[in-house]
Formats: C-alpha cells, sequence, structure tokens
C-alpha cells in the first residue's frame, strides 16, 4: 500500500516590523471589523499566551503520527505548526513530544483543530498551544496513512494557506495574508488607544453616547 506524504517548500518568516506591530495587536480587536478568518471552532489556549508568526500548514488524517514529525523537521524560527485534523476525530496529534521536539525546532506555537494530550507536560514545555480540548486517543508513528504539508488547509472556520500571518492570543486565533494582516494590525492599535480613552470616560459615569467623535469605528 502507498503512502503519500505531500510536502511543498516552506514560506519566509514575517517580517519584524509586522511582528512588532502584532504584538501590540489583539484578535479581539480585529474581530470588531473583520468576519473572515477566525479559526474559532472552540479552539482555545492551554495556557494564556500571545504568539504571532507565518503558518507551516499540516493536513493530519487519523492515527498518522508521522506526519506531524515530518512538519517539525521542516520548521523555521517563527512557524506556528497549523494543523488541520481533517478527518475531524478526538485524536491527538500534539502531546509533550511533539510540543518538545516543535519548540526545540524554533516553533512559535501549535494550533489544531482538534484535542490535544499531556497538557501538563505541554505546560512544562512552554510552547504555546491551541487546541479543541484533551484526549487519552492518540496518533502513533507506526500507523502510516499519509499527510500533506505545506498545502492550503481548513483549520476550524477558517481557511489557511502555507506563509498566512497568525495572531493568536487568549481569546482565539486569526489568520490572514499578510498584507491585510498588516492593514488589520495598523487598525486594531489605533482602536486600543481609542478603547483605553472610552474606558476612562466610562469609569467617570459618562455615557458612551457622548464620547467624542472618532473616525475609528
Amino acid at each position: 500500500m502507498l503512502t503519500d506524504y505531500q510536502v511543498e517548500p516552506n514560506q519566509p518568516p514575517l517580517s519584524k516590523a509586522l511582528v512588532d506591530l502584532l504584538s501590540q495587536t489583539e484578535t479581539a480587536t480585529i474581530g470588531h471589523v473583520e468576519h473572515l478568518g477566525f479559526v474559532g471552532d472552540d479552539i482555545l489556549p492551554i495556557m494564556p499566551g500571545r504568539v504571532s508568526g507565518q503558518a507551516l500548514t499540516v493536513a493530519a488524517p487519523g492515527r498518522d503520527g508521522a506526519v506531524i514529525y515530518k512538519a517539525i523537521d521542516l520548521v523555521q524560527a517563527g512557524d506556528i505548526l497549523v494543523i488541520s485534523r481533517v478527518d475531524r476525530d478526538d485524536i491527538a496529534c500534539v502531546g509533550g513530544g511533539v510540543a518538545l521536539a516543535a519548540k526545540a525546532r524554533g516553533a512559535a506555537a501549535i494550533i489544531i483543530d482538534g484535542p490535544a494530550t499531556d497538557v501538563e507536560e505541554i505546560v512544562s514545555v512552554g510552547l504555546p498551544v491551541w487546541c479543541r480540548g484533551r484526549s487519552s486517543r492518540t496518533t502513533n508513528r507506526k500507523i502510516a496513512v499519509g499527510g500533506s504539508i505545506n498545502v492550503p488547509i481548513a483549520c476550524g472556520a477558517a481557511a489557511v494557506l502555507p506563509g498566512y500571518a497568525v495572531l493568536a492570543d487568549h481569546e482565539g486565533v486569526f489568520v490572514a495574508e499578510r498584507q491585510r494582516m498588516e492593514a488589520l494590525a495598523h487598525f486594531a492599535i489605533e482602536r486600543q488607544k481609542r478603547s483605553l480613552r472610552l474606558r476612562a470616560h466610562l469609569a467617570d459615569g459618562l455615557s458612551i453616547f457622548d464620547f467624542e467623535s472618532d473616525p475609528i469605528s
């Protein structure tokens, strides 16, 4: 039986300027104006964190445990492994070993539209992981099903292309083409500054309808 692993070339890292912008950006602020690109689907962080980086995409079917490690061997500094559980099952393809190996290669985070396992070990490793719950059913490197790396995938409710900019924080995960992400980050930072002024206004017991006119919607 032929086991096929499709592996496409890596994408370049995000620019330092974009990474700096995203370090100041909240996904929830982007959510005020954007309707696409949110992974959603109850995919939440195992521990609090905020990261950004370029998507290294993985389509991981069934119990195949090899495809994840093949992707880890391709990791560049700042990559975020974005994993699609194409069978939508309850099998965990990320645990303590995967988190340790990915961090050692320079990965910034892992995002899975499925469960993780070894949660305490992942926390001790310190690599941020976003996932949909936990499972004791896991993958196995000796079970070869196949899979794809650096191809377009669906992760949760979002389409993710290799090299997309990824922003993940305690509220959720947002992905976009790099130029679009940069524009949204500039918008979000200005809106966040306005929100601080608004909070002070509301803390004084004033009506939101009396707040200063502002072109930021």
